[in-house]
């Protein structure tokens, strides 16, 4: 099946979505490509009575109606429309390696793509690979998934004689700002369980993720003039330099793997009157998740009762939880079932937990079990992003085989 054409057209539209608008969804180009997409269903052939366009909130929902007397159950497939704002999402000029030969991919702005530093690419030899220029991301996260996903809906639509029971598809906004479920209608989308096509290299399955925070901290300093600073003066950014300080290099994002969690600083700006930091908490363990939020509080705290002149205020809010304790033991069958299809494609399973989240997470937590697996993409959210062109196609058989098979 080919995903390309699909691919490239939905890569075309800024799809990145903002932390910062207040708006459902975050940005408007997320509605430019759900009209594309809900255009393109109904040229496959789903009738409009199966298919729903949440204009407001920019969530499509899509059945694939059962064509046999066979009882089986109703499978759901799940992509998100957004791109990460971490990368410019706009303008994207995909360029093609043909024939990898495992050497650096020289892209604009300097930038290199190299195995020296992405090994994962030898993996590739012989394929065809897809890049950005190197000035914005590729947005393989998640428009890949979406071009499997339609790929997959395509084949099925095309050829009526393999059966299968209800196929359910949904595209969603924001996942990237962990607002994709927000107005996620669960009931209308009738799925007995779901996938979201969301992953990395083809073979993976998830069904384990962080437990996830985000920590803002705002500290008011006592600004005095330099000359006259002496047992007056507390800087606001020297604050926020001690309160990192307090976090053990053991415990970031570029020190830790599997499921190790971590406290990541995003941002942080200020002057000596004031300054703020935004960090994100993650952990797989919901004991260690909740030691490490207690413990980000009580550096704050410590720090804030050494200077009777500065106050520090640590607001933390929940984001997301893991969804192992939604999946095992009870719906294990969920990944068994696509372990299986993988293994009958001659796809090697690679059970892994997620260093992240995905409305999987979250879905699973509303009654929607929902697992991860791959899409075929690497170096999310970042200008070294690329995919496989054979990865997509056989994922989007993949896709087909967990919805036929019985």
């Amino acid at each position: 099946m080919n995903t390309t054409e699909k691919f490239l057209r939905y890569i075309s539209t800024d799809t990145t979505s903002s932390e910062d608008s207040g708006e459902h969804p975050s940005t408007s180009g997320q509605f430019e490509l759900a009209k594309v997409l809900v255009m393109e269903l109904l040229k496959m052939g789903i009738p409009r009575e199966d298919l729903f366009f949440d204009e407001e909130h920019c969530y499509i929902y899509a059945k694939i109606r059962s064509n046999t007397m066979l009882k089986l159950p109703s499978i759901g497939f799940i992509a998100h429309m957004d791109t990460s704002p971490e990368a410019s999402g706009k303008d994207v000029r995909a360029q093609f390696v043909f024939d990898y030969e495992g050497d650096d991919i020289e892209l604009k702005a300097g930038n290199i793509l190299s195995p020296d530093v992405f090994p994962e690419l030898l993996l590739y030899k012989g394929k065809t690979l897809i890049t950005s220029d190197g000035t914005t991301l590729l947005g393989a996260d998640d428009k890949a998934g979406i071009a499997e996903i339609m790929a997959m809906a395509d084949h099925l639509l095309e050829n009526p004689d393999i059966e299968h029971g209800d196929i359910c598809i949904a595209f969603t906004p924001d996942e990237e700002i962990g607002e994709g479920t927000e107005f996620f209608d669960v009931e209308r989308f009738g799925a007995d369980f779901a996938y979201t096509v969301d992953g990395g290299a083809i073979g993976e399955i998830s069904y384990e993720n962080f437990n996830a925070a985000s920590a803002s901290i705002d500290i008011k300093g006592c600004n005095v003039h330099p000359g006259e600073a002496k047992d007056k003066m507390v800087s606001a950014i020297r604050l926020a330099m001690q309160i990192d300080s307090c976090i053990p290099d053991s415990e970031r994002p570029e020190t830790t793997c599997d499921r190790e969690g971590f406290f990541h600083l995003c941002n942080m700006s200020g002057d000596v009157s004031s300054a703020s930091m935004k960090y994100i908490i993650r952990d797989h363990s919901m004991e260690k998740f909740e030691e490490k939020k207690q413990r980000l509080k009580a550096y704050c705290e410590r720090i804030a009762s050494e200077y009777s002149s500065c106050h520090i205020e640590c607001d933390i809010k929940d984001t997301y939880f893991n969804m192992y304790e939604k999946i095992y033991p009870d719906n294990m069958h969920i990944v068994d079932r696509a372990i299986s299809a993988m293994k009958a494609l001659d796809i090697e399973p690679q059970v892994l937990p997620i260093r992240g989240g995905t409305d999987g997470a979250m879905l699973s937590f509303k009654g929607l079990p929902c697992p991860n697996i791959c899409a075929g993409g690497h170096n999310f959210h970042g200008v070294y992003e690329y995919v496989c062109v054979e990865s997509m196609d056989k994922i989007a058989e993949l896709l087909v085989r967990i919805a036929t098979s019985d």
